[in-house]
């Protein structure tokens, strides 16, 4: 007898309910302090003299410089503030002129929008300031601002300068805490690895040293002075920084090692622990290690590395014309400067977003120039928060705004109606400005439900409408977030291999070009440390691309799920080819030159099937050669990941 259906449980799918889930990410005290007094003080000052409405516009300054307030470094945040305030000013001038001037309005936005999506490309401080440039762009356009034309962003430049002083505040104290402890973190991260050689584990702890190298090498070379000996401390950092790749590059010989033979001495692990403690501390003098004798090749490695980093971490003073700066930034900052400049000007990808940011504004724009929409400058900027290609999925974060506009809405009204106008406004503004570092940790939606009440209350004392501002926004909201959906999104079907499938064949391809650097008989240890890093970097772009593609709708979060397991296998191929490398380094015989043309032969073809179908094919995948050989793992991997692209998985 059959048993009665039981009810059904309707729930949501998973790619639409992930970014409702708060991440699980410490709460920054000190900017939830710095946003606080940022934000509450302006308004305080400008209702003292008189002049509430300045201190509203130095809030709004100050607010941008909260939004860019992100990065650990001292050295970083004079770029990641400042350099995108003067974007910022330059924005609300351009509003400001064409202000009340209807299409010539529309046309100047629109093309203000195309800008701002192509630099984002360039990286983290152009993206931030492509975003001030439009948005302030918008608010210019939009809300009437006061005489002469130049007070305006001036006082909106003053607010972000204000937050980079409240950011600056404790460097003469501090000075390098911040990469130092960067550095001691990956350390530690590598300590986690080796713990974790020969389980389950070992994936995501080498994931987790990856992303820990990249903030590392940003933090201490980023922006960093021509000279090294003008900064004696990052020159020791980056030191520290650079001998530990050894270590992390014999960590998957010790994984196929551990694999084989069993776990690692604890030993190894905690020594890597206590070289994280002396770069935390400082400490110099004479290393003290009690470490096993090695016996197979692996074992050699980790030593070797393990001892070399261990002198240099304890060297009080390294010679700064032989610390290589390469590992972390392959270029200096001109060369990259110039790749960025092509990059913005010839990449399809680049004039991709650029014209669909500019098509949302546009749009929006024109919508409410034929439309009588009150307040409309909000649909605007609805839409460039939502369109900001580098900040996710469009169709995610669409869906997240709208909920974290209504429930920001819900407190914004509370506010507006319970709380007087006046001096009132400066405790709450402190309260409702401590809470965006706070649950901009927690994901897009928190932090969109905190910023709408500020943006609210600032606006409220521009133009003095009150509670009457609620409902307006949330209309606008929703009618930006339509037009980022349909214009942004359904009408720009996205090309799976523009964002995701042709930048995991260009890592497949370089990963081809790492096994001839490997085995290709070249002498130049540097440039392949470089390459292997530059490689792993690459893979975590795809990684955090994928991963973006999995909270969208399908075709594309059904087309990232099937592929995801290739990215993996491609990852393991470069640590296979790490572990093989290392392996004839301390004394495991070279593999045949034949073997190394196979495999390299293997993965192009690969890569040209992946830049060929939409969908995964199925592909030749045998590798013959010495199943007692170095290169008998990397085969494995390579055939594996043959088999992943295969018709099983379509």
């Amino acid at each position: 007898m059959a048993r009665p259906a039981g009810p059904v449980r309707l729930s949501p799918p998973a790619w639409l309910t992930a970014g409702f889930r708060p991440a699980p990410a410490p709460i920054p005290w000190a900017a939830v302090g710095r946003s606080a007094v940022a934000l509450s003080v302006p308004l305080a000052v400008g209702l003292a003299v008189g002049r509430p409405a300045y201190g509203a516009l130095v809030s709004m300054g100050a607010l941008s410089g909260v939004i860019g307030d992100t990065a650990d470094a001292y050295r970083m945040r004079i770029f990641n503030i400042a350099v995108p305030q003067f974007f910022g000013a330059v924005g609300v001038t351009l509003g400001t002129v064409v202000f009340g001037h209807g299409w010539v309005a529309v046309a100047v936005l629109t093309f203000v929008a195309l800008v701002s999506g192509m630099i984002s490309s360039i990286g983290a401080v152009a993206s931030v300031s492509g975003l001030l440039l439009l948005l302030n762009s918008v608010v210019g356009a939009g809300l009437p601002m006061p005489d002469p034309w130049w007070t305006a962003p001036l006082l909106l430049t003053l607010g972000g300068l204000f937050v980079l002083l409240l950011s600056l505040l404790g460097w003469p104290l501090r000075g390098a805490a911040p990469e130092r402890s960067a550095v001691a973190a990956t350390y530690r991260s590598v300590a986690e690895l080796y713990e974790a050689t020969g389980s389950d584990a070992y994936d995501e702890k080498r994931q987790a040293v990856t992303a820990s190298l990249n903030q590392s090498y940003d933090l201490v070379l980023a922006r960093r002075a021509r000279q090294h000996g003008r900064a004696p401390s990052l020159v020791r950092l980056l030191a520290q920084l650079n001998v530990v790749i050894p270590l992390v590059e014999a960590a998957p010989a010790a994984h196929l090692r551990a694999q084989l033979y069993g776990p690692l001495s604890p030993t190894i692990p905690a020594a890597v622990r206590e070289l994280a403690d002396a770069v935390d501390e400082g400490r110099t003098g004479a290393p003290v290690l009690d470490l096993p004798t090695p016996e197979r090749p692996a074992e050699k490695a980790v030593d070797h590395a393990l001892r070399h980093a261990a002198a240099v971490v304890h060297k009080a003073e390294p010679d700064p014309y032989n610390v290589d700066d390469r590992l972390g930034r392959p270029a200096a900052l001109r060369v990259r400067a110039r790749r960025a400049t092509r990059a913005v000007l010839f990449s399809e990808a680049s004039w991709r977003y650029g014209l669909r940011l500019a098509l949302c504004i546009g749009l929006a724009q024109a919508l409410v120039s034929l439309i009588a929409v009150p307040r409309s400058y909000w649909v605007a900027l609805t839409v460039t928060f939502v369109m900001k290609p580098d900040f996710g999925s469009v169709f995610s974060r669409a869906v997240l705004r709208a909920f974290g506009t209504a429930a920001g809405l819900l407190l914004a009204a509370l506010v507006l109606a319970e709380v007087p106008r006046g001096w009132w406004d400066v405790p709450v503004m402190c309260v409702l400005a401590a809470l965006i570092p706070a649950f901009s940790a927690k994901g897009y939606a928190f932090q969109t439900a905190a910023i709408t009440p500020v943006i609210l209350l600032l606006s409220d004392t521009l133009n003095q409408q009150g509670f009457d501002l609620v409902m307006p926004r949330l209309y606008d909201s929703l009618i930006g977030c339509g037009i980022a959906l349909v214009a942004g999104y359904l009408l720009w079907p996205e090309s799976w291999h523009a964002r995701v499938g042709d930048r995991l064949a260009d890592a497949v391809s370089d990963t081809a070009a790492y096994v001839t650097c490997a085995f290709g008989g070249s002498e130049d240890q540097g440039g392949r440390l470089r390459a292997r890093r530059k490689l792993y970097r690459d893979l975590s772009t795809v990684r955090s691309e994928f991963q973006r593609a999995l909270t969208e709708p399908p075709p594309t979060g059904t087309r990232a799920a099937a592929w995801w397991p290739l990215v993996v296998a491609v990852e393991r191929i470069v640590d296979a080819t790490t572990a093989a490398r290392i392996r004839v380094d301390h004394g495991a015989p070279d593999p045949d030159p034949a073997e190394v043309t196979a495999v390299e032969r293997e993965l192009r073809e690969l890569a040209q099937g992946i830049r060929a179908s939409d969908t995964l094919v199925e592909v030749r995948s045998e590798l013959p050669g010495d199943e007692n050989g170095v290169l008998a793992p990397l085969r494995q991997e390579v055939s594996a990941a043959r088999a992943i692209a295969g018709p099983d998985l379509r």
